[in-house]
């Protein structure tokens, strides 16, 4: 079974990608904190679900017809249940428990 890899290895594998990244002619480039890749940091961010219209639903009664079809199938298979046989313990006078019978109810 594979051990997870500690932080420590993590960020030894990390440090080793990036000094290879430079030693290819790689650069970095330091960003100033609070710098954003919006245009306007101001703004809120767009609403993405609701400013479409509303899409039109293509009518498919034949497909519609063949699900309720297998509706029915189901509906009428298991609606038909016959009785389980029940456990019932028989006590003495005393209420000791005597012995268990199974009544069908």
């Amino acid at each position: 079974m594979n051990k997870t890899p500690t932080k420590h290895q993590i960020r030894r594998e990390l440090q080793q990608q990036v000094e290879q990244f430079l030693e290819k002619g790689g650069e970095i480039h330091q960003i100033p904190r609070g710098v954003s890749g919006r245009d306007n940091p101001m703004e809120g961010l767009p609403t993405v679900f609701f400013n479409q219209p509303k899409a039109e639903r293509t009518p498919i009664p034949e497909v519609m017809a063949a699900l309720d079809s297998r509706r029915q199938k189901k509906a009428k298979t298991g609606s038909q249940r016959t009785a389980k046989p029940k456990e019932k313990i028989i006590y003495d006078d005393f209420g000791e428990p005597i012995r268990k019978v199974w009544v069908e109810e």
